[in-house]
């Protein structure tokens, strides 16, 4: 029988209604201005901090909806930005510098909806408000630290292979290492050992002042294969790092070849911001040098394979240039108290790092090794080039005498405190940045500003929708009454997937491709309308009019929204940030308009209309 839907499709129809008001009913509880607690430099968030934190609140006359204790963080909901604002003062003066406070929103969905995955739209920046940074990689340090990995590994090749050389240092041009060598037929054998096993590298020999010299430089794709390596590994430790502390829905992303941009939705303060992401701190583990004297070495006579470094009390320690193990193969780290009730943190490597120390370990037991501790500061100077100046300080964290062979696992200690321990663990396990990296940009988008473009873009919508609603109900009557449901459930199946996909945001150029979206619903209707028109205006029978007319238009609605379609993947693929967002909404937009369009109004048309032969005329 025409225009007669089975029961399965009714069926399916009314799931896929079901679960997108499901699912986008925790946009309608909104959200509650919050204070998100978290220990940093040492300190715990404990019950008792939770208990400090209630009576604060309780002296200031702040009532709170909740304060929870979870996954080592407290979360307190409040009433309104205000009492947000007084009581995240309070806590900073009273609970110290152990702790980030950062103001924040919490959803307020119910928590059986929460339960089975209830979660409100995303929200991007220009929504929600927050911190907005653009961070600079320096490649030049990038390229001298593989400078400087390339003498550590060509010395210990040469070693391991018993092939002598007279000297080996670091070339001028930052891009390449000189060895030296008393005669040709050992240049020759260290140029047959080390060609083969060092792709991407130049090797160009010569002889001056009776030494035979090899200069090895990195080749152009070389160091352009580098300075790629360490954007993708610091986008990637950055992550690691901004999810470590519990910030929801950040974007970090790159942006050309040297620039990483980061977002941090609903985060209102910079400088706590800041504290997440500007620490760049690594270790690198050596040999001590015990056979120089330190006297000697800071008189100047300092052997080429060692160098001077300086504890925290400025105690000198004589070092071996050579590399044991970076932070690069850390993959854990906690910070505990030893058995003596002093500071220590618990290291795990993978299976890479593990093998190196163990190595070294099993042939230097009894011997010192030191744990150098590396920062990079901002100088707030400008290369010639025009890049941020980055320093970089260097000193001994502890020496240790290795008492046995080392494995996977092991502890580092000789920390000042407790504090110091928390925050090296912290930065170890969110990764060793392959490249110091600095804020050159910063701007915050305050909430206030988010919610008036989240007002224009409702009201955007709003007065489209009616404009739409108006025509269509006035122009086709019942049949377009029945186009004006389809598209607020159009609506509401956007809102419900977008809610529902994990990583979908909603930003403000979204909103205007839900706007769009709204408009190519409406079109698909208006071709399937004027198509029965059409049939009924042939002199055909209203059953067969609107079966034609629905089969006939499928192929016009289906061209125009699969062109649409191609241009939103091709700009979601080369576009960043807000295009990116436009593209997403567009996509999920052009499958729900399809589908309520087509198969939406046709099945409400059925049962209204279908298979019925008392009609004499359709209300279009």
């Amino acid at each position: 029988m025409l225009n007669k839907y089975p029961m399965w499709k009714y069926l399916l129809l009314s799931f896929v209604v079901l679960i997108s008001l499901l699912y986008a009913a925790p946009n309608l509880y909104g959200e509650d201005p919050a204070i998100q607690i978290s220990a940093t430099r040492g300190a715990n968030v404990k019950l008792v901090t939770l208990e400090k934190v209630e009576a604060l609140l309780i002296q200031a006359n702040i009532t709170p909806k909740s304060t929870v204790l979870e996954n080592g963080q407290i979360l307190i909901r409040l009433t309104s930005s205000e009492d947000q604002l007084i009581a995240r003062e309070i806590i900073d003066e009273q609970l110290g510098d152990g702790f980030v406070n950062a103001l924040n929103f919490a959803p307020a969905t119910p928590a059986w909806l929460a339960a089975i995955g209830g979660t409100p739209l995303k929200l991007g920046l220009d929504l929600r408000g927050g911190v907005h940074f653009l961070m600079e990689v320096d490649m030049d340090e990038a390229v001298a630290k593989a400078q400087e990995q390339m003498v550590q590994d060509f010395r210990s090749e040469l070693r391991e292979q018993k092939i002598r050389f007279r000297g080996i240092r670091k070339a001028n041009t930052e891009t390449g290492v000189i060895l030296r060598f008393k005669d040709e037929v050992i240049l020759d054998e260290a140029i047959a050992h080390l060609k083969p096993i060092n792709p991407g590298l130049q090797f160009v020999d010569s002889e001056t002042n009776n030494e035979f010299v090899l200069t090895i430089s990195m080749t152009d794709e070389k160091i352009k294969a580098i300075k790629e390596d360490a954007l993708q590994q610091n986008l990637s430790i950055l992550r690691n790092r901004v999810n470590e502390l519990g910030v929801a829905e950040p974007l970090v992303q790159r942006q050309g070849s040297d620039r990483i941009v980061v977002e941090l939705p609903g985060v209102q303060d910079t400088a706590r911001a800041k504290e997440i992401l500007g620490a760049t701190a690594t270790l690198e583990f050596h040999p001590v040098d015990s056979v120089t004297d330190i006297n000697d070495a800071l008189a100047g006579r300092l052997p080429s394979s060692s160098i001077i470094y300086r504890e925290r009390n400025g105690r000198p320690v004589v070092v071996k240039k050579k590399i044991i193990l970076t932070g690069n193969h850390i993959v854990d780290a906690q910070s505990s108290m030893d058995e003596f009730g002093r500071p220590q943190v618990s290291i795990s490597l993978d299976a890479k790092g593990g093998s190196k120390m163990s190595r070294f370990t099993k042939n230097n037991i009894g011997k010192p090794m030191a744990t150098l501790f590396i920062e990079y500061l901002p100088t707030g100077k400008k290369k010639a080039n025009g890049k941020a100046e980055i320093a970089k300080r260097e000193e001994i964290a502890n020496v240790a005498t290795i008492q046995a062979q080392l494995g996977r696992s092991f502890r580092i200690t000789g920390l000042d405190n407790a504090a110091e321990a928390h925050n090296l663990a912290l930065l170890l396990r969110a990764g060793a940045l392959i490249a110091p990296i600095q804020i050159i940009e910063e701007r915050t988008i305050g909430p206030s500003l988010g919610k008036q473009n989240i007002d224009n873009g409702i009201k955007a919508m709003t007065y489209g929708m009616l404009a739409v609603v108006l025509f269509m109900f006035i122009y086709y009557r019942k049949f377009g009454a029945v186009a004006n449901i389809a598209l607020l459930l159009n609506i509401v199946m956007i809102i419900g997937f977008m809610s529902m996909i994990p990583g979908a945001t909603l930003t403000l150029p979204g909103i205007a491709g839900i706007v769009l979206t709204v408009g190519m619903a409406v079109d698909a209707n208006v071709l399937i309308f004027e198509r029965i028109r059409e049939e009924l205006r042939a002199g055909k029978s209203i059953q067969r009019a609107i079966n034609e007319g629905y089969a006939n238009a499928f192929s016009t609605i289906a061209d125009a929204n699969i062109t649409t379609l191609i241009t939103a993947i091709i700009l979601f693929a080369v576009g960043t940030g807000p295009i990116k967002g436009f593209a997403v909404t567009l996509m999920i937009g052009i499958a729900t308009s399809m589908f309520t369009s087509i198969f939406g109004t046709r099945a409400i048309v059925n049962a209204l209309w279908g298979g019925r032969n008392d009609i004499k005329k359709l209300s279009i």
